[in-house]
């Protein structure tokens, strides 16, 4: 097994349809600029409510990629 070192960043990803969703979305676009993304940890949980319903998630990830 090769060693590694990474570096983390912090992002909000945010989804009208689940949390996973909002996971996905941060997840996805973070990768279209990042290279080497490796994993991934849920820091918070919220979301935004309109006329007594959800209208949307938002969580707080750690990313984390290889550094080259």
């Amino acid at each position: 097994m090769s060693e590694h070192v990474y570096r983390m960043i912090e992002v909000i990803g945010s989804s009208p349809e689940s949390i996973e969703g909002a996971i996905g979305n941060a997840v996805e676009k973070a990768s279209k600029t990042l290279r080497e993304l490796r994993w991934f940890e849920v820091l918070e949980t919220r979301g935004h409510v309109e006329n007594g319903k959800i209208a949307h998630y938002q969580v707080k990830l750690k990313l984390a990629f290889t550094l080259e």
